[in-house]
């Protein structure tokens, strides 16, 4: 049977779920490093209120120091609004895309014996052109590195390349020779909701984009379809 548009919705809806769920683990890295910091200036400010000599810079210093770690707790506080696609926004840059996903999911990656290369061709550039709806192209770019991740066979690698003016190709490399799957893949977890071809359609077409699936290799549109 067919699924209908509705049920298609709920799957996109699903994977972009899974997805949010893969980078939460840096999403709540940059909120809690702030929240430690903090801390340790206001232990450090106590003793230093509490000594019988005041040291007035010092003190200044430290609620400096505070005062920047609130600021970049609210900002990534605030960042998560960016993963709403209803949240109109100022739109990405090719680069400063790859660049935000692939921070996104390096740790995770490397931990699972996969790394992610990036083409210096990516490098910020001056007056780069930015592409709009910057939530659907970061849930599109990640769940391009989960297909390739958890399909491609041996990978020991995936490579980031700008594809043309307006695409981006994401392609698995085989591991080096010699490299031991046993080890590089003792913690990775049994997934039972891996990204496959199916679902990176479904997600594709539920945002509006096209997504091309050649063997081990995925190329992103950047451009929503016409």
């Amino acid at each position: 049977m067919k699924s209908s548009p509705s049920a298609r919705s709920w799957i996109a809806a699903g994977v972009r779920h899974e997805l949010l769920t893969r980078a939460l683990p840096a999403l709540r890295h940059d909120m809690a490093a702030p929240v430690s910091v903090i801390r340790m200036a206001l232990l450090m400010l106590k003793r230093q209120v509490g000594a019988a000599t005041i040291d007035g810079p010092a003190c200044e210093e430290r609620v400096a120091l505070i005062d920047s770690q609130v600021s970049e707790l609210v900002e990534a506080i605030r960042s998560l609004r960016d993963w709403e696609l209803a949240i109109a926004d100022e739109g990405i840059t090719r680069s400063a895309l790859v660049a935000q996903c692939v921070g996104l999911m390096r740790s995770a990656f490397d931990l699972h014996g996969v790394a992610l290369d990036t083409d210096a061709a990516l490098e910020p550039q001056d007056d780069e052109q930015r592409w709009p709806a910057a939530a659907a192209l970061r849930y599109l770019f990640l769940g391009a590195l989960g297909y390739l991740h958890d399909g491609a066979e041996e990978a020991g690698a995936i490579r980031v390349e700008a594809d043309g003016a307006n695409a981006l190709r994401l392609t698995a490399l085989a591991r080096e020779p010699g490299a031991s799957q046993a080890v590089l893949d003792a913690h990775r977890a049994p997934r039972a909701l891996a990204i496959d071809a199916v679902a990176l359609q479904n997600l594709a077409e539920d945002l509006g984009y096209a997504v091309a699936l050649d063997g081990d290799s995925v190329r992103l549109v950047l451009a929503t379809r016409t």
